[in-house]
């Protein structure tokens, strides 16, 4: 008996080591996007030198920040089981109206009218989403035709100046060599993820794209979050329209133009489930890498920026292809 307790004394110890380990295999055999990060990264890596220069990294990572800030706010509507295409065109009015209200004179001024006006469209979204019971596909594809319409209206088509002299100092800053955009970038991301896998709020995000009808039987607000989901996913696409008006200098009629494709695919091909309830921001920052390396070396290459459609859209597909064996791999284990 001494011996067999013995034993079992030096067995109990390994089994949540074991544990551990599995949990860490099925998280690494579930991220197939970051293997098709790592892959494109090597392939960036081997076919050209300058790709991992500090130059064009931190170009890279300059350049992504803005449609990564607007990969999070669609994120966090299709974790609702919704969707928003109007994102591009609420960039493009929250960059024109940062520069054209109050003639863009002053930079803490602008990013609170680009928010306001993002906040201002979740809000009216959100409304007709959660308490009207309308489709989001609908109401959004609406609001992109009128949020664009609003843009020519007010520019005439012509990109606008701000008078502010320091407009583009957020989007030229460095700390260290480092991008401060994407600083801006990575901190939301890590307050996306805060609020999704730590707050009540974020549980609730989560079991509405689940199921509202079992949400709503459990207790939970469904229209108030869901209003509350739009609102901020708003607030943040406004923020994105500021700062690409800030990159580029001026705000063009065509800022964020085809930016909800992009944010979409960023999310589909990150892990987030279309019918909504599962995804992490994790993936959704790696999907949204994902597209900016290959947009970055097909440039590299000298490769037709028309292909990038194309490889976008071949991403799309091998995400869906991946996420449909996945869960039929799971149903057959059942």
């Amino acid at each position: 008996m001494s011996q067999s307790t013995a034993s079992l004394r030096t067995i109990q110890p390994e089994e949540p080591e074991a544990s551990t380990g599995k949990k860490i295999l099925g998280w690494v055999t579930q991220q197939y996007a970051l293997g098709i990060l790592i892959v494109l990264l090597i392939i960036g890596a081997s076919t050209t030198g300058a790709f991992l220069s500090s130059r064009n990294l931190s170009n890279l990572l300059l350049q992504t920040s803005v449609i990564g800030i607007v990969t999070l706010a669609q994120f966090l509507i299709i974790l609702t089981g919704g969707i928003d295409i109007s994102v591009g065109s609420v960039v493009g009015l929250a960059g024109v109206m940062s520069a054209t209200l109050f003639s863009g004179g002053n930079v803490f001024v602008a990013i609170l009218v680009a928010m306001a006006v993002g906040g201002f469209i979740g809000l009216i979204n959100g409304y007709l989403v959660a308490f009207r019971g309308l489709e989001a596909f609908i109401v959004t594809l609406g609001m992109l035709s009128l949020a664009r319409g609003l843009v020519y209206a007010i520019t005439q088509g012509i990109p606008v100046t701000p008078s502010a002299p320091n407009f583009g100092s957020i989007a030229n800053a460095t700390i260290l060599g480092f991008p401060v955009m994407g600083l801006i970038w990575l901190g939301i991301a890590a307050l996306v993820a805060f609020a999704a896998h730590r707050t009540i709020f974020g549980r609730r995000v989560y079991a509405i794209g689940s199921s509202k009808d079992a949400a709503r039987a459990s207790g939970v607000p469904v229209k108030s979050t869901l209003l509350t989901v739009y609102v901020v996913a708003g607030v943040m696409v406004g923020f994105a329209g500021f700062l690409l008006t800030s990159q580029v200098g001026v705000a063009t009629p065509t800022g964020g133009n085809l930016y909800e494709l992009s944010a979409i695919a960023g999310v589909v091909i990150g892990g987030t489930r279309l019918a909504g309830g599962k995804g992490g921001v994790f993936g959704t920052v790696v999907g949204t890498l994902i597209f900016a390396v290959i947009n970055n070396l097909l440039i590299l290459l000298n490769v037709s920026t028309y292909l990038q459609s194309a490889f976008s859209g071949g991403l799309i597909l091998v995400a869906v292809v991946f996420t449909t064996v996945r869960v039929g791999g799971r149903k057959k284990a059942r």
